[in-house]
């Protein structure tokens, strides 16, 4: 009866990411709070571009601006994509509560341990990734008192007034202080979500492999009726797969170019910051932004092999004692998984750990460039 009345934001997996999501009125609830969060940020990332061009600061505290602009701008992007698609976001979680809900139904004692495994690992990244958040948001607090001088944390136009003259100043620090945790509670928590629902997608992978490796058990018309499940929830996990990539797959190419712009600003920022408090700081939001990526695609680069393993577990099992007919099927489902699964970038490119690699070898080019023309 639990297993039933469970709504979507209280499924385990998940953690707090739905709640906040909830509160904030991204999903599952319209109201105010959306508008209140976004609006303000959607209007501040226009003014960081213009003040970016007007700008005669210093050049450390352009490139930090240049950061958080980029920052700042996929923030808004993510929001923005939560509530033009939050029917198709709200839809998908429904699938993927169903799925979750026939998996803890399930009385196999090692389908239970791989979901509480999968619900502590998601619970991790999700705690982590909040810390590293909390962290960037006093780095950019506390940045400017670092500065050799008058600077806001981030960077703002407000046409006719001087925004270092006091009181405006003050007013306008508090103001970037109080929405760096809300931009906060915006940007990690979708990150958390793409981030569940891959592992969610790896659990099923695991599932079917469990399954798979356990023919042997059976016997008689039980193997085929297991291969045909199989066949079938196999069908499932690459519809989750490609919704999964409907939802996404234009923000990762968009995440794709915004990390790279912004851990190449940063590595030039490192090596120009005058004090030894600013380059600590830069360096805790060259390890915000460079985790948080490494996770999107050490998840992903799973993925991609966990639903490969799955014609591996298929030929371990006792293919050679079962009937022709049998055996064709489960050579259905062999030839089914040698297309690996896959998290796609701009619908085109696989994301994995050579892609990120491939990334990282281009932004040390470019930061070397820097470096030369800049000295």
């Amino acid at each position: 009866m639990e297993l039933q009345t469970m709504s979507t934001p209280d499924m385990p997996i998940f953690g707090s990411t739905l709640r906040l999501m909830k509160f904030w009125s991204y999903l599952f609830v319209h109201n105010w709070r959306r508008y209140v969060a976004l609006t303000p940020f959607a209007l501040i990332n226009v003014t960081q571009y213009v003040d970016i061009y007007l700008s005669s600061e210093p050049l450390d505290f352009i490139i930090r601006n240049v950061y958080l602009a980029v920052l700042f701008t996929n923030t808004v992007v993510r929001g923005i994509l939560l509530c033009v698609h939050r029917g198709r976001y709200e839809r998908f979680l429904e699938l993927l509560k169903a799925f979750y809900l026939q998996l803890l139904s399930s009385s196999d004692e090692h389908i239970g341990e791989l979901i509480a495994k999968t619900t502590r690992l998601s619970i991790l990244i999700g705690r982590i990734n909040l810390i590293m958040g909390t962290c960037t948001c006093i780095g950019l607090v506390t940045y400017p008192i670092f500065g050799s001088e008058r600077v806001l944390p981030y960077g703002m136009y407000v046409p006719g007034i001087d925004k270092y003259a006091s009181p405006g100043y003050e007013v306008f620090f508090v103001v970037q202080v109080i929405m760096a945790p809300m931009g906060c509670c915006m940007y990690i928590p979708y990150t958390n979500l793409i981030v569940t629902f891959t592992l969610f997608a790896i659990l099923m992978c695991r599932v079917l492999q469990h399954k798979l490796r356990t023919l042997r058990r059976l016997r008689g018309i039980r193997v085929r009726d297991e291969i045909i499940w199989c066949i079938r929830y196999q069908v499932k996990l690459a519809g989750l797969v490609d919704a999964m990539n409907d939802l996404n797959t234009n923000l990762h190419l968009v995440e794709f170019l915004c990390f790279g712009a912004m851990l190449c600003v940063l590595l030039f920022s490192l090596i120009i910051s005058p004090t030894i408090g600013q380059v600590v700081i830069v360096s805790f939001y060259m390890i915000m932004i460079f985790a948080n990526s490494v996770v999107l695609y050490y998840v992903a680069n799973e993925l991609y092999f966990q639903s490969f393993y799955i014609s591996i577990a298929a030929y371990e099992s006792n293919w050679m004692d079962l009937d022709i007919e049998t055996q064709k099927t489960l050579k259905f489902l062999i030839m089914r998984s040698q297309k690996p699964l896959a998290i796609l970038v701009g619908g085109v490119y696989p994301m994995n750990l050579k892609m990120l690699q491939s990334l990282l070898n281009v932004i040390y080019s470019f930061f070397t460039l820097l470096r030369r023309v800049y000295g």
